[in-house]
């Protein structure tokens, strides 16, 4: 800290010539600059102006030092152009990860477009299932679906997402359309990792046990499965929208449907957010929410 106290001032009054325009300068009072001055020059014992009542000029000691001292501060300033010119055009690494599927479908191609604005940048994008750690592993952030865990993240909230619970015409045209999550033990409901399935009744979440003859760790082949009418299916949205759209899939119990729960990007609490993570995430939060 003492190292830089007094340096800003003496090189205004060495470029300025005058205590009073290296103040102005500064946005300061003329006795600050002159106690900075002196107090510079009892710490390095080292006089640095000659200064009379008509004039201030900088001493043979005074100039060996403002030489050194403006190539400090050009480098500063140079520093805080790039970390303007950082905000402004992101470079650099970026490391984030995302589920598989969501991954895949959604934020793979986001970080595409995102690239295509920001060429400078080097990204890399792993895509699993498993929670990472991201401080050990070395990466910015991370995107998670659902309920969070309790962590030391810091999160974020990008969007939100619904289950719905659907099922094709045909399907129903043959077993009939429930109306109450009792009926659901009357029909085939094809299962995730999950044997149950989540609903909000009454304002609780409540978890439904379910039984079908398929179960399979991949939404897409439970999303084929339900278009094909083996079943009813409870998937995200991100799956099911074009087929509810197209009305290939109808949607069911929707109101007893849980309220929607987040999209999250979550980063280390300790770590600075960068410019480039910052830009990235107000990105995602706009994409997603559009």
């Amino acid at each position: 800290m003492f190292l830089w106290e007094g340096v800003t001032e003496f090189v205004a009054v060495a470029e300025a010539e005058s205590f009073t325009r290296a103040a102005a300068r500064l946005g300061i009072s003329t006795a600050q600059v002159s106690r900075q001055i002196s107090a510079l020059e009892s710490r390095l014992s080292t006089k640095l102006f000659y200064r009379t009542t008509r004039k201030v000029s900088v001493t043979e000691a005074g100039q060996i030092y403002y030489q050194h001292c403006r190539q400090v501060l050009d480098g500063l300033e140079e520093a805080e152009r790039a970390m303007t010119d950082l905000q402004l055009s992101p470079r650099g690494r970026l490391r984030l990860t995302a589920p598989v599927t969501y991954g895949e479908k959604v934020i793979a191609p986001l970080i595409n477009d995102f690239v295509l604005s920001y060429p400078e940048l080097e990204v890399e994008l792993r895509l699993t299932n498993q929670k990472l750690d991201l401080v050990a592993d070395g990466y910015d952030l991370a995107i998670r679906l659902g309920k969070l865990e309790d962590s030391s993240m810091m999160a974020r909230r990008l969007a939100s997402r619904i289950q719905y619970v659907c099922a094709s015409p045909d399907y129903l045209s043959i077993h009939g359309m429930p109306h109450s999550l009792s009926e659901l033990e009357q029909h085939n409901c094809l299962q995730g990792n999950l044997d149950y399935w989540r609903f909000q009744e009454q304002g609780k979440v409540r978890t439904i046990r379910v039984k079908g003859n398929i179960r399979c760790d991949s939404g897409w082949a439970l999303l084929d499965a339900a278009l094909k009418g083996i079943g009813m299916v409870q998937l995200p949205d991100y799956y099911v929208r074009a087929s509810l759209a197209e009305g290939n899939l109808l949607s069911l119990l929707e109101h007893y449907q849980e309220d929607d729960n987040g999209i999250w990007a979550i980063y280390p609490h300790n770590r600075h957010l960068s410019p480039k993570v910052r830009i990235l995430l107000d990105f995602l939060g706009q994409s997603l929410r559009g």
